[in-house]
C-alpha cells in the first residue's frame, strides 16, 4: 500500500506526448429530483387511469355471467400488462431528468424490477380470457386458444408478440444473461419492442375497454405512439444528431496496460458536447463487425478539444476487437450518460474508491472535482502494471490536495473491509463516495460503506456490467 501526497502540477494525456493543463473543476447544479417526483406521478396517474379503464367497461350482469369474471380479469391483467410495458420501455429510453438523477445503474435496476410484472400478468391475460371465452363457448381450453388464434383479428400477430417477450425475460435472468455475449442479448432483448408492436392491433380491436369507445381508443394509441416517439428521438435522433455535429474518427490507439487500451479520438465542435467527468458513451464505431452495435464505455479524460479519450479492458469480443481498431475509423455516438458526476454529492469532501478499469470513471470524475473535494482516492489493482493512468491520478490528487492509497495484490491479500477503509480514510463519515468497478468489487464496497454508517444518499456508485 503506497500513499502519494499533494502538490500542484499538470498532466499530460497518456500515450499522446502532449502536454495539457489540466482542466479547472467545476460543480454544476445537482440533478432536479422534482421532476423524477412529477414524472411518477404521472405515472401512478396513468396506471389508476389504467385499472379505471377495466372497472368501467364491465356490467354487474357481464360479470355474473358465464366466463364473466375470468374475462374480466383478463382484460384486467392485459391493460395492466401492457401499460407497465409501456413504462418499462421508456425507463431505457434515455429520458434525460430521468437518467440524469437515476444513472444507468438505477434505470437498470428499476427495468430489471419492474421487468417480470408485464410479462407475468400478459401471460396471465392470455390464459384467462382463454378461459373465459371457454366457459362461454363450453369448449376446452386447446380448442378456445386455437380458435383465438386463427379466427380473431390480429390475435396472431399479439401471440407471437407475447412468445417474443417470454424469450426476452428468460434471456434477461441473470444466471442465463451472464453466459450470453453481449451483442447476442441485445439482439434478443430488441424483440420486446417488436412484441409491443405487433400486439397492439388486437388491444383496440378486440379489447372490453375500447370496443365501442372511440376516445379511449384515441388515448390508448397516442400514448403508445407518444411512447415510440420518445424512444426514436432519445435513442436514435438525438444520438444521431451529436454524431453528425461531432464528427468523430479514431486518431490513435495504444496499450495502457496489459490487456486494456486507450482510444482517442478526433472531431468538431468538442466544447458543445455536454459531458461531465464519471460519465460514459455508447461508441459504435463504423467499421465491419462492429458498425451494428454500440458499446458503453467511460471516458478516461474529459474532452479537450479537439480530441477525447476512452480506455477500454479487454474482456469480450467487441472490447477486444476495439484494439484493432485503425486510425481514421468513423464513430457514432450516444450519450453522454450516467449519474456518477460531481454534481451528485452532498458533501464538500469525497472518496473515491476504483477497482481495476473503473479507475477510467473516477479518473474523469476527479479532473470535474473542485479544488475544495480534498479527495482520498483508493485504486485497487492485483499488480503494479495493472495500475492504469497512476501519473495523470497522481497529478489530478495533488490538484486538489487530495491523498491516493494504491492497494496492490489480489482481494484475499489486501482487503478493503471495515477497518481498512476507517485506517484510511478516518473522517469518511463526512465525505461522500464514489466507487466504480466489478459488479462483485462495487456490491462489497457499498455493503461496507452501510455498516461504516454512511448515508444511501451519500453513496454513489457505477458497475461496469450489463
Amino acid at each position: 500500500m503506497k500513499a502519494v501526497g499533494c502538490g500542484p502540477a499538470s498532466f499530460s494525456l497518456a500515450g499522446g506526448g502532449n502536454q495539457r493543463p489540466v482542466r479547472p473543476g467545476r460543480l454544476a447544479r445537482p440533478p432536479r429530483l422534482a421532476n423524477l417526483q412529477i414524472a411518477l406521478v404521472l405515472v401512478g396517474l396513468g396506471l389508476g387511469a389504467t385499472v379505471g379503464l377495466a372497472l368501467t367497461a364491465e356490467t354487474r350482469s357481464a360479470l355474473v355471467a358465464p366466463g364473466g369474471g375470468m374475462t374480466f380479469l383478463g382484460n384486467l391483467t392485459g391493460l395492466v400488462g401492457t401499460y407497465l410495458a409501456l413504462v418499462m420501455v421508456l425507463l431505457v429510453s434515455r429520458l434525460p431528468f430521468v437518467e440524469r438523477v437515476l444513472g444507468q445503474d438505477g434505470l437498470l435496476r428499476w427495468h430489471r424490477r419492474l421487468g417480470p410484472w408485464p410479462i407475468s400478468l400478459l401471460v396471465a391475460h392470455a390464459i384467462l380470457t382463454t378461459i373465459g371465452y371457454a366457459e362461454v363457448a363450453k369448449t376446452g381450453f386447446a380448442h378456445e386458444l386455437d380458435v383465438f388464434i386463427n379466427s380473431y383479428p390480429g390475435m396472431l400477430t399479439a401471440t407471437v408478440g407475447l412468445i417474443l417477450m417470454i424469450v426476452a425475460g428468460i434471456a434477461s435472468i441473470r444466471a442465463i444473461r451472464t453466459r450470453l455475449q453481449r451483442e447476442t442479448w441485445w439482439m434478443i432483448h430488441l424483440c420486446l419492442y417488436l412484441a409491443l408492436a405487433v400486439s397492439f392491433a388486437h388491444i383496440i380491436a378486440l379489447g372490453p375497454s375500447f370496443v365501442g369507445h372511440p376516445f379511449t381508443q384515441v388515448v390508448w394509441s397516442l400514448a403508445w405512439i407518444a411512447t415510440a416517439g420518445l424512444v426514436l428521438v432519445f435513442r436514435v435522433g438525438l444520438p444521431l444528431a451529436r454524431s453528425l455535429r461531432h464528427r468523430l474518427r479514431v486518431v490513435s490507439v495504444y496499450q495502457e496496460a496489459p490487456g486494456v487500451v486507450s482510444v482517442v479520438c478526433e472531431g468538431r465542435q468538442l466544447e458543445r458536447l455536454a459531458v461531465a467527468g464519471g460519465q460514459f458513451i455508447s461508441w459504435r464505431f463504423l467499421t465491419p463487425g462492429l458498425w451494428w452495435q454500440a458499446h458503453p464505455y467511460s471516458l478516461s479524460a474529459l474532452p479537450q478539444p479537439p480530441t477525447v479519450r476512452l480506455t477500454v479492458k479487454q474482456v469480450g469480443d467487441h472490447s477486444a476487437a476495439v484494439a484493432r481498431i485503425r486510425p481514421g475509423t468513423r464513430v457514432a455516438i450516444e450519450g453522454p450518460y450516467g449519474a456518477f458526476t460531481a454534481e451528485a454529492r452532498r458533501l464538500e469532501r469525497v472518496l473515491l474508491v476504483a477497482g481495476g478499469i473503473g479507475i477510467t470513471a473516477i479518473r474523469s470524475l476527479l479532473e470535474d472535482l473542485p479544488s475544495r473535494s480534498r479527495p482520498a482516492v483508493i485504486v485497487r489493482a492485483t499488480s503494479e502494471a495493472h495500475l492504469v493512468f497512476r501519473e495523470e491520478i497522481r497529478t489530478l490528487v495533488r490538484r486538489n490536495g487530495g491523498r491516493l492509497y494504491e492497494l496492490v495484490g489480489s482481494r484475499h491479500e489486501v482487503r478493503l473491509d471495515c477497518e481498512t477503509l476507517r485506517r484510511l480514510v478516518p473522517d469518511l463519515r463526512t465525505r461522500d463516495l464514489y466507487v466504480c468497478g466489478p459488479p462483485g468489487f462495487v456490491e462489497e464496497l457499498v455493503s461496507v460503506a452501510r455498516m461504516l454508517g454512511i448515508p444511501d444518499e451519500s453513496i454513489h456508485h457505477e458497475a461496469f456490467a450489463w
